[in-house]
């Protein structure tokens, strides 16, 4: 005989009131494999469209192809000699049953909605009739597939987005103002801070409270609007405000103050971890390169790479050519910087040869993100441009492979993901930023001003 899982014990549940039920798509899976214990002492239910589709995403090396395999291993051990029977397999302690449902067909009211049978559809229907059967109970469509909880709202079945790792939208207004502008400050106290000996002061002498580490600041001077404001930052080791002064790195100047303040982080040994956001043409990518090229000494390697988003689970194999030739419409955008910051020079200078000699000699490595998985960066300058088209446990993978030495620089601009499932809330840019809030090792810098072209300027804002 088969052995079957029994339901788990309700444990702090006042009045008997039965857990809910939770039906998963198949995105929620590939964006966290894990979620089935992210919904505390509910019940999850897997339609077999979801296996299905899982299984065409088993192969590759892509973060969906990861995922799809963690999963279905997860699931494997849950089962382990056992059936799902009709209450489904405990998932763990304090957690509900997790049970993978056959397909049903929509009700025979709704059977003539939609006229394309799809897995979509098949997933919708297996909802509404565990919905169905299960009266009494809260049943609800996880999905990340706004088309999806759209279909499914006109089906009168409820839908929710997977919230687990979705950042509040305040806190991602305010990660837009990161830079505070601090009006009336003493005069005495913003003198020593831009032009005394150690270029610094106490927080106490100019702020009412103390920040948190690697706040930055804008200071103005009191009487004087048409002068230029003390960029600053505070630094929770040397517990003081320090002085940000314009540098210049490989050629490279700063724009604006919020590039001022990218450019200072990138250069600056003790942040190991730096997100720069913001819209297209502010020079994020720029900064960041310019800034590895100017350290190169101190790292012995300097690498960029970026997403690869391609339409469906196509891998880059399918492209023509090696791998250098595959990769070579994702990451010419990066070239594209490089291409920038040799031009800042003569191509017979110093610098450009330096730039073509670690190109060659690959300390200036160029590559995608699939063939960084597994590896151990060490002392190494990590640059990766459009991160937010990654998911938090994508961002999460890339920082762990960080060894000794190395410092990481994530650039994006979160109003513009190509990836279907994330949105400015729930990608790994922005939860970085949330949860890295706070700590001495990291900075985010949002820069505003687009530094491209006047016509580039004037296209973001207005088209």
């Amino acid at each position: 005989m088969p052995a079957y899982a029994n339901s788990p014990k309700q444990k702090n549940n006042p009045g008997g009131k039965k857990p809910k039920i939770f039906v998963l798509d198949t995105n929620v899976i590939l964006h966290d494999y894990k979620a089935i214990r992210k919904f505390q002492d509910n019940d999850i239910v897997i339609p077999v469209a979801v296996i299905e589709e899982l299984d065409k995403f088993k192969k590759g090396n892509d973060a969906l192809s990861y995922n799809a395999r963690g999963f279905m291993r997860d699931i494997d051990r849950l089962t382990d000699r056992k059936m799902f029977g009709k209450d489904g397999v405990p998932i763990g302690k304090n957690l509900g049953n997790i049970k993978i449902e056959p397909n049903h067909p929509f009700p025979d009211d709704l059977k003539d909605l939609f006229h394309d049978d799809t897995q979509d559809h098949r997933i919708l229907a297996t909802a509404i009739w565990v919905r169905d059967n299960h009266p009494g109970r809260f049943t609800a469509l996880v999905t990340k597939d706004i088309n999806l909880r759209m279909k499914s709202k006109a089906a009168g079945m409820i839908a929710q987005d997977y919230l687990t790792d979705k950042v509040e939208e305040e806190k991602v207004e305010g990660a837009q103002r990161e830079v505070q502008i601090i009006e009336g400050a003493p005069t005495e106290a913003l003198q020593k801070l831009a032009y005394g000996q150690d270029t610094c002061c106490d927080w106490q002498d100019i702020l009412d409270k103390e920040p948190k580490p690697n706040q930055l600041f804008k200071f103005r001077w009191e009487g004087k609007e048409d002068a230029a404001p003390v960029c600053a930052r505070y630094d929770s080791r040397r517990d003081k405000v320090v002085f940000v002064r314009s540098r210049q790195a490989y050629g490279i100047k700063p724009r604006n103050d919020e590039q001022k303040f990218a450019l200072d982080a990138c250069l600056n040994p003790a942040i190991q971890l730096v997100s720069l956001t913001g819209g297209a043409g502010t020079g994020k990518t720029l900064i960041a390169l310019a800034a590895a090229l100017e350290q190169e000494r101190d790292f012995d390697q300097i690498i960029l790479s970026r997403p690869t988003v391609i339409l469906g689970n196509q891998d880059i194999g399918f492209l023509p050519g090696d791998q250098k030739t595959k990769m070579s419409p994702f990451l010419q955008p990066l070239m594209d910087n490089l291409n920038v910051i040799k031009a800042q020079f003569r191509p017979s200078s110093k610098e450009a040869l330096k730039i073509d000699g670690l190109l060659t000699n690959e300390k200036l490595l160029i590559s995608p993100l699939a063939y960084i998985r597994g590896r151990s960066l060490g002392k190494a300058f990590f640059i990766i441009d459009e991160a937010q088209n990654l998911t938090p446990h994508e961002i999460k993978t890339i920082i762990t492979r960080a060894g000794e030495g190395t410092k990481m620089i994530f650039t994006g601009d979160i109003f513009q993901i190509d990836q279907p499932y994330l949105d400015q809330w729930s990608n790994g840019l922005t939860h970085l930023g949330e949860k890295m809030a706070g700590q001495p090792l990291f900075e985010h810098v949002f820069l505003r001003k687009g530094e491209r072209s006047e016509l580039s300027e004037i296209a973001s804002k207005l088209l």
